[in-house]
């Protein structure tokens, strides 16, 4: 029974900065990458980020912009996600997800295997 619970969000002024933790549990994830998405309401869910559970290689979409650090804990089973420079725009429920497989990359919602139910993060001007 895997389990993803998202924690941290909430409301920060724009230019501030938020630290999100995703607690898994359930599995080892070993053999697994976990990553970030978020998602505003009427948009389409976005890729943010992503790392390897053995290796903590890290990948980056594009449209992070150099403002998103992940990070994992693997004796926690707790992935983070740091983000500053926080603006308007980054407000959106952001999501956990994991998926079988040890190559990073983007990840894509279609291969995801789990899905947390999110954390909202609401950034004021």
């Amino acid at each position: 029974q895997v389990q993803l619970v998202e924690s941290g969000g909430g409301l920060v002024q724009a230019g501030g900065s938020l630290r999100l933790s995703c607690q898994a549990s359930g599995r080892t994830f070993s053999g697994y990458v976990m990553g970030w998405f978020r998602q505003a309401p009427g948009k389409e869910r976005e890729f943010l980020t992503a790392i390897t559970w053995n290796s903590g290689i890290a990948y980056y979409g594009a449209s992070v912009k150099g403002r998103f650090t992940i990070s994992r804990d693997n004796a926690k089973n707790t992935v983070y996600l740091q983000i500053s420079s926080l603006k308007p725009e980054d407000t959106a429920v952001y999501h956990c997800a994991t998926v079988r497989r040890t190559t990073i990359g983007t990840m894509t919602p279609k291969e995801i295997d789990n899905w947390g139910k999110g954390t909202l993060v609401t950034v004021s001007p």
